[in-house]
């Protein structure tokens, strides 16, 4: 009787930390909606700048990123050391945004290279459909499934539309892919969080 009890105990132990990890990649959605956010205001003030107001050399205010990079890094650096255990969709995910990253660069790299500037920002909505759509997959997360998707049809309709009119796609793309994501990570991190509390 005893043995058995402990097989059930153990089971249910087991099932609980699974369950747990499941979502645990980005569960606060802070990433998404820091990133989101920050992509979104850069994109709006360089169409606003250079389409609206015709200053040139607005790319500059990309720059305004370099602090998100900071606190991601002290984000992710604080997260891994309150872990106890790196679960496998934890490694996944890890894998697929640094996949993200590189391919990111290099393609810039080979479009400015190339000086098929035209092109850039309907490769940036491609690139940023992959991770979008593959974090979806892995974490279930339905809202990124759909952002990736809209960010691959942003990319064939950007054939379609002026170039000046182009970033207002990727400011778009981020609200349907990152932000609206991440505001559903961070209720339901929040709602789980309260939940936990009241137990």
């Amino acid at each position: 009787m005893e043995e058995s009890f402990n097989e059930k105990q153990s089971l249910e132990l087991i099932t609980g930390m699974i369950n747990k990890a499941k979502n645990k990649f980005s569960e606060s959605g802070m990433l998404y909606l820091v990133w989101g956010i920050a992509i979104l205001f850069c994109s709006l003030v360089q169409f606003f700048l250079s389409s609206l107001m015709g200053f040139k050399n607005v790319y500059y205010v990309w720059f305004l990123t370099w602090p998100v990079y900071i606190y991601q890094a002290i984000f992710l650096y604080k997260k891994k050391k309150k872990e106890t255990v790196k679960t496998y969709t934890d490694e996944i995910l890890g894998y697929v945004w640094i996949c993200f990253i590189i391919c990111f660069f290099v393609m810039i790299f080979i479009l400015i290279y190339s000086k098929r500037f035209e092109l850039i920002y309907s490769a940036i909505l491609v690139i940023y459909a992959i991770p979008t759509f593959l974090s979806g997959a892995i974490l279930k997360v339905k809202s990124l499934l759909i952002g990736g998707i809209c960010c691959w049809a942003l990319a064939a309709l950007s054939m379609f539309i002026p170039l000046q009119y182009h970033l207002l796609l990727i400011s778009i793309a981020v609200i349907l892919a990152w932000i609206i994501p991440g505001l559903y990570l961070r209720n339901k991190y929040l709602a789980q969080n309260k939940l936990a509390q009241q137990s």
